[in-house]
């Protein structure tokens, strides 16, 4: 089904050379808007889900150390499990996507919602460690399917200028969610006499109307803002809008490199792309040292001693920020550059951690400093770096191309809170943050050396120059 405006008129055509901006007239975009209408409900999408998911995340650290008694240590390979298993499946889910042809971007993404809608009961069900343990990596393996095809979807129907703006709408749609999805798990966790079971329950019935919205509104074949649909397989292309010169990752139908004899491996042939090696490079190092939201909620209540029925609200400050500073950064990131504000998104970041370092700090000031800062690490790396890879990568392969950079993002993260689990079970949370942040500190010096080496690309071509 597809929500384009109905009853409008024909497009009209250019004459060679006239740089005037044809009329948009293809589905999944809105006329005299510069978001496509198939963000904008992936984007109602990701909200729905996200006050499901979030429900979950925003009691899950307390359910898990308070009532299970978890050591840090346990928590933190737990949570590498909830936060790094998409990281096994999210190539699957790129390539998979990709070779569906105009429909699989869509199909993938809707059997990566359902998964993790039907994980939901299960929490009720299970109670002892490994069980949960299972369910998680199930929830996370949905989640692992569904993101790059979704992002792949947004990056297709968005003009490459405005891919910064395009994927700051969704992630501020999707962070909409998440404000209310905490908020949501507190009102019940105080209403109700068995809080937990409450949530879970509660958030498996939002999480199936947000599977069932995908399958009604969001079209079945990716529309691309160049015009037509994405074909089945790889697709040659001459090179896209930001100046990245073809390579031999163009393929022909049958998944060939045109260039040179044998069939290539997707993953090889995209980390042959430099901007996509450094931007994977860069996205691994910074992650090495990311602490999962969990442990920074976790290290604020230990800091403060929060009750425990307060903590739900703490991803709220963060999910409050990222709203407010998504959209804004995304159209600041289109002009400036998205690299340099990826690596200010993580400066920022660093900043948090030298706060939760200071003795002296504490109370309501520390809260909102830490969180506030928390969001805008997020506001300005999350749908930055998608749109960042989406440069780099031909329409054809865009779902394997994001897959490669989340995953590596991911795995990075999964070995962070492991590790970060450790350095707090044996020293102390306090240890754990300062070598984290010393971490960070060298991840971005080295990577903004490598992304420097990468030079400028020039700016997005506009939407009239692309018609000329």
């Amino acid at each position: 089904m597809y929500l384009a405006d109905r009853g409008s008129a024909a497009p009209t055509s250019a004459a060679p050379g006239d740089r005037r901006a044809v009329p948009d007239r293809r589905p999944g975009r809105r006329a005299g808007s510069a978001i496509p209408s198939t963000v904008l409900v992936l984007g109602t999408v990701s909200l729905i889900t996200d006050i499901s998911s979030e429900m979950v995340t925003a009691v899950l650290p307390l359910y898990l150390v308070a009532e299970l008694g978890l050591s840090p240590l346990g928590f933190g390979v737990l949570d590498g499990v909830y936060n790094g298993v998409s990281a096994l499946v999210r190539l699957v889910g790129g390539r998979l996507s990709d070779r569906g042809g105009g429909g699989g971007h869509k199909a993938v993404a809707v059997v990566g919602y359902g998964l993790s809608a039907l994980c939901k009961p299960l929490l009720l069900m299970v109670h002892s460690l490994p069980l949960i343990g299972a369910v998680l990596a199930v929830d996370r393996t949905g989640k692992g399917l569904r993101t790059a095809p979704r992002d792949a979807m947004i990056s297709l129907a968005a003009e490459p200028g405005t891919r910064g703006r395009a994927f700051g709408v969704h992630r501020a749609m999707d962070t909409a969610g998440a404000l209310c999805g905490p908020l949501v798990a507190f009102l019940l966790l105080r209403a109700a006499a068995d809080g937990y079971d409450a949530v879970f329950t509660v958030s498996f019935c939002v999480a199936v109307v947000g599977v069932v919205v995908l399958l009604l509104f969001v079209p079945r074949r990716a529309a691309t803002a160049t015009g037509g649909t994405v074909a089945a397989g790889p697709a040659v292309v001459a090179g896209d809008a930001v100046g990245v010169k073809p390579t031999a990752l163009a393929q022909d139908a049958a998944g060939r490199d045109p260039a040179g004899p044998g069939p290539r491996a997707p993953v090889r042939a995209l980390l042959g792309r430099p901007e996509v090696r450094r931007l994977t490079g860069c996205a691994v190092l910074l992650g090495l040292t990311t602490l999962s939201d969990s442990f920074l909620y976790l290290t604020l209540q230990r800091r403060l001693d929060l009750p425990v029925a307060w903590f739900p609200l703490l991803p709220l400050g963060t999910a409050a920020v990222f709203l407010l500073l998504a959209v804004p950064l995304g159209a600041v990131a289109d002009r400036i550059g998205r690299r340099r504000l990826f690596l200010a998104g993580h400066l920022a970041l660093l900043c948090a951690y030298g706060l939760l370092l200071v003795p002296s700090a504490g109370g309501a000031a520390l809260v909102g400093t830490v969180l506030a800062l928390h969001g805008s690490f997020y506001a300005a790396t999350d749908g930055v770096l998608a749109a960042a890879t989406a440069d780099a990568v031909p329409e054809g392969v865009r779902g394997s191309g994001l897959a490669v950079v989340q995953t590596g993002q991911t795995a990075a993260r999964f070995v962070c809170s492991i590790a970060f689990g450790a350095l707090w079970t044996a020293w102390g949370d306090r240890t754990a943050v300062l070598a984290a942040a010393v971490g960070l500190a060298l991840a971005a010096a080295v990577s903004a050396r490598l992304l420097r080496r990468a030079g400028t690309p020039p700016p997005p071509a506009s939407p009239s120059e692309q018609t000329s």
